[in-house]
């Protein structure tokens, strides 16, 4: 954004919202989703799929000493363009938590945190929203925009479980609220208003999220709001990830979508799932979609433990398909899905990855350090260092 001097903020780059915001799937029109299977040769993995490098401790440093992050997404603009501050910086929004010796527990802690990238420096600004404001007891992933009257964010984001439950429960919904930006750093989001429930499970498409056993890797899901806007015609989708309903694999995830029936993004209407990889895979996290080259690239964070271990086992890493229209038909990318996996010496190293316009993966440090029987868990909480995809067709690989 550039002249910020009359205390308004102005874009750098990118367009508005299409006022007659049509859609390429109607609202009444039914399609069947894409089955992600298991590869023909029994093997996610072959002598051409792509490994993320080693992230060693000198590649990454903390945001901040108290506090730890993971899932991450810059503020955008509808285009989807990272919006740029005067000077260059970016705003993001992480899930943050306190430090536990058991990462595992800063899920049951999770808020949404507002960062500012300044080049390779970052500061922490502290909770993207208020205290109490969120209707869950903890806050989950999502996704945010830049809006043309170029001081309002909207945000998308995953409520999980209820505001002051006594026990915390896996229950998901997505909602929506606004937020007034701060025309100069540093930057707050201020004057919260319009939350709001996007739109609600459909139970003939989508199962409960509060199915699971609650365990690692059996959560079921209605999560990870991703925002996207069709260049072809100015249509406005939310991707997330969710759980087929009737499936009779405990392996049933599946790729949501939503598509909003009016300019203000305020009326959504749910879709049947685009991607089931029911028999094969529990969680397909933070689904997003890039438009290049005039294709639609849907990408998605899957790790091994959540595949069935009955059928191939795919590494933890970064999956996808192609098409030639968001209704079309959707085509594993590399043959597999499989776009990048981390490498086999640090097979949890990072995770949520998550791909720009431009084509750079950001994504967060988890497991780093070289696999070894017995060895402690070193958990990075903070930002991987950024990726480059490069992308012909349906071959997609790593610079």
């Amino acid at each position: 954004m550039r002249g910020a001097r009359d205390g308004h903020l102005h874009y750098r780059q990118g367009g508005a919202v299409n006022s007659n915001c049509p859609s390429a799937i109607p609202a009444s029109q039914s399609h069947q989703p894409e089955y992600w299977q298991a590869p023909q040769s029994g093997d996610f993995l072959n002598p051409n799929s792509n490994f993320a490098p080693v992230i060693t401790q000198a590649c990454f440093a903390r945001i901040a000493p108290d506090l730890d992050i993971w899932d991450a997404w810059p503020i955008q603009l509808p285009d989807g363009t990272p919006a740029r501050m005067d000077g260059g910086d970016v705003l993001w929004m992480a899930l943050g938590a306190p430090h536990f010796a058991d990462p595992d527990q800063r899920h049951s802690h999770a808020r949404i945190h507002l960062l500012q990238q300044s080049g390779v420096h970052w500061r922490h600004l502290g909770p993207a929203m208020p205290d109490e404001f969120s209707p869950g007891s903890r806050e989950w992933s999502g996704s945010a925009i830049l809006l043309p009257d170029i001081r309002e964010v909207l945000l998308f984001f995953t409520a999980t479980g209820r505001r002051g439950e006594r026990k915390a429960s896996f229950e998901q919904r997505i909602f929506s609220a606004r937020a007034t930006l701060s025309a100069n750093a540093p930057y707050t989001l201020t004057a919260w208003r319009d939350l709001a429930e996007a739109f609600v499970r459909d139970p003939a498409h989508y199962m409960a999220s509060d199915a699971g056993q609650g365990a690692l890797g059996t959560i079921k899901a209605f999560r990870d709001p991703a925002y996207f806007r069709d260049p072809s015609d100015g249509a406005s989708y939310l991707f997330f990830a969710g759980s087929a309903a009737h499936a009779v694999s405990d392996y049933n995830g599946v790729i949501g979508l939503a598509v909003a029936q009016d300019a203000a993004l305020s009326r959504w209407n749910l879709l049947p799932p685009i991607v089931n990889a029911e028999g094969l895979n529990n969680e397909l996290e933070r689904p997003h979609v890039v438009h290049h080259g005039g294709r639609y690239y849907l990408f998605w964070s899957t790790q091994r433990h959540v595949f069935n271990p009955a059928g191939p086992i795919g590494p933890t890493g970064l999956y996808g398909m192609v098409s030639e229209s968001i209704a079309g038909e959707w085509k594993p990318l590399n043959d597999t899905g499989l776009v990048f996996a981390n490498p086999p010496t640090a097979p949890a190293q990072a995770y949520s990855w998550l791909v720009m316009p431009d084509l750079s993966v950001t994504s967060f440090v988890d497991d780093w350090g070289e696999d070894s029987p017995g060895k402690t868990r070193h958990f990075g909480a903070s930002f991987a260092p950024f990726l480059q995809l490069h992308i012909t067709g349906n071959r997609v690989s790593l610079v």
